[in-house]
């Protein structure tokens, strides 16, 4: 459940994450807003020499840590260590949502450098189609691949709903520090996350101009007509979606109403929003908090700072994620794969290339971010995010075309 704390440890945790640019210096996140997302892929990341990832435990050979002052000083990871796990061994053939030229095929080839008996056969689309596809697959006895790498998890619970999936051992799933991030039935494991969050401009607005909820927005007159969302996104429609879940289809749809009349305006996705705020164009948006943190990794002096709501859909942690598929006959390798993707050196790698929220403890955040633990994210069932064509009408209906 969600941790109590005090207003002090808020003003901490919350806000003011990207205080000082030297922290962020120039880490690699060229699969910021590819692999993290189903709308584009801009490229892979860059490696740090293996001397910047020393510690007291062992060293796998190559690399798992992004370049730059971001990855720079970090502690060794806590958790397990791919050298305390058995050896992947043998072909998997995976889909993989997002697209095979992101930081998750980099990781792949980082594995199968390290395992030559093992390779993966990857086949990429979007997520959601991907889902549709195994379903699809599953019904019609035609068994394509072994393994499902979705970028959210409601394309996870879409092909948990229609039972396509089968279990994930416990050892697969042991490393995940929060139970909500594991599929009923270990249906699927997370393995990345990814916070909502209000990125703003501190030239413009101050600390408590941003509300600690979302359905104060349309009526705080500090952001009234200045504001900037991306209803096309993925992460949006999951956002709407998780309002939809905690505070019902009417208080949702008024919401996307009152927001649409404030002026807020329309952007083709979140980085895009971080940007705009940014320039000074915005004071505040809507977007994953990785889209600030590339930003400001860019922009080192850039005024923007990282606001995060309080148990409402605008603190939804989201994950990408992992499951088994049905009928697959390299269940023990899927197994093993996903306990290697939860690794002390796989953590790190997502925390310092794509800023992503580590699944496990002993792995912390970049950049000051709270853990975890410090957000307060709604007390939803993440599979129950599948339900997006009811968002999608709602949207519509509101007359926030998605």
């Amino acid at each position: 459940m969600k941790e109590e704390f005090d207003s002090r440890e808020r003003g901490v945790s919350r806000r003011r994450v990207l205080q000082g640019g030297a922290v962020l210096g120039t880490a690699s996140v060229a699969g910021c807003s590819g692999m993290l997302n189903d709308n584009s892929s801009d490229g892979t990341p860059g490696d740090a020499n293996v001397s910047d990832f020393r510690g007291t435990g062992p060293l796998v050979e190559g690399n798992f840590r992004g370049s730059g002052q971001l990855a720079s000083g970090r502690p060794y990871p806590g958790g397990t260590s791919i050298n305390d796990l058995p050896d992947l061994s043998g072909d998997l053939a995976l889909y993989i949502g997002g697209g095979e030229s992101g930081i998750y095929t980099n990781l792949i080839s980082k594995f199968e450098s390290l395992y030559p008996d093992f390779s993966v056969q990857p086949s990429s689309n979007d997520s959601a189609s991907l889902a549709q596809t195994i379903v699809s697959e599953v019904n019609n006895g035609v068994n394509k691949a072994d393994m499902f790498w979705s970028i959210d998890a409601s394309s996870l619970g879409y092909v948990a709903d229609n039972d396509a999936y089968e279990s994930l051992s416990n050892e697969a799933v042991g490393a995940v520090a929060n139970s909500q991030f594991v599929g009923d039935d270990n249906a699927w494991a997370g393995v990345a996350g990814r916070a909502r969050a209000v990125p703003y401009n501190t030239n413009q607005l101050r600390e408590s101009d941003i509300p600690d909820t979302v359905q104060e927005f349309p009526n705080t007159d500090a952001l009234r007509g200045t504001m900037g969302w991306a209803p096309t996104y993925g992460a949006f429609k999951s956002f709407v979606t998780a309002m939809r879940l905690s505070r019902g289809d009417g208080a949702t749809r008024q919401w996307l109403v009152d927001m649409r009349e404030a002026g807020t305006e329309r952007y083709s996705n979140e980085y895009a929003v971080s940007q705009n705020v940014a320039n000074g164009s915005l004071a505040a948006g809507f977007a994953n908090h990785y889209y600030a943190l590339r930003v400001k990794n860019q922009r080192p002096n850039a005024p923007l700072e990282l606001a995060f709501t309080e148990g409402d859909a605008g603190a939804l942690v989201n994950i990408s994620g992992a499951m088994k598929i049905e009928g697959t006959e390299k269940g023990d390798l899927v197994d093993n794969f996903v306990r290697h993707l939860l690794s002390a050196e796989a953590q790190e790698f997502f925390t310092t290339v794509s800023f992503s929220y580590p699944m496990i403890k002993g792995v912390k955040p970049v950049a000051g971010l709270p853990t975890v633990d410090k957000l307060s994210p709604p007390d939803i069932d993440l599979s129950e995010l599948s339900n997006v064509q009811d968002t999608i009408d709602l949207m519509e209906a509101a007359s926030v075309s998605p």
